[in-house]
């Protein structure tokens, strides 16, 4: 296995400037390659389409919601109760405010829920899905991962991570474009952008340029 450090570029040649930057710095042209990865869903998984079975930041989106209706419902009912209280005694605005509750409730929970997917961004850990966009990998040592990454983020570089694949003949052969990055400790790591632009991919779901 080689060790490899990568980050993520809106453009090929705002990526072709970061490569000629650790030219600079003394990395061989064998070690760098720059590919383009699509938006999730696109890397043709399943014969259907799609990158996996389900949406990881769906799977808790049901529990999120029946707690959220639990939680908010019980609020209902006090403040429904409260209203029945000041009310001369309505029993139809008592299950007005309860079903309320439970409505607002599983939808809030539900949001709760499909957002622990978005995972804190720090060093070590995973950013909770992988972005679009122009990867710029270079294949390191222990004594050079820290230089590269650190280009890297200067030429404006995201996500910058760390990772573990098979290096050959100038390519990360095993890239895998569903798993998400695990960010780099050489750097600091901040949220990503956004990524504009489109382009065809291969079976992989990346295009080499």
């Amino acid at each position: 296995m080689s060790l490899i450090v990568a980050a993520r570029f809106d453009s090929f040649p705002e990526a072709e400037e970061a490569r000629r930057k650790l030219f600079a710095a003394g990395f061989a042209r064998e070690d760098i390659s720059i590919f383009f990865v699509n938006p999730a869903g696109q890397h043709d998984r399943y014969p259907l389409g799609g990158d996996q079975a389900a949406d990881a930041g769906a799977r808790k989106a049901k529990k999120g919601a029946v707690a959220g209706a639990a939680l908010l419902g019980v609020v209902g009912a006090i403040v429904g109760s409260l209203v029945w209280l000041y009310a001369a005694g309505s029993v139809l605005a008592l299950i007005i405010a309860v079903g309320v509750g439970a409505y607002i409730g599983s939808l809030g929970g539900a949001l709760v829920a499909t957002r622990s997917a978005a995972r804190a961004y720090r060093a070590g850990h995973s950013t909770g899905m992988r972005r679009a966009g122009v990867l710029a990998a270079v294949h390191v040592t222990e004594a050079s991962e820290a230089a590269a990454a650190q280009v890297l983020r200067e030429c404006g570089g995201m996500d910058v991570e760390r990772a573990q694949g098979h290096w050959r003949d100038g390519d990360w052969v095993d890239f895998d474009p569903v798993a998400p990055p695990v960010l780099s400790d050489k750097v600091q790591a901040r949220p990503a952008d956004g990524m504009n632009g489109h382009s065809r991919h291969n079976g992989r779901g990346a295009v080499h340029h």
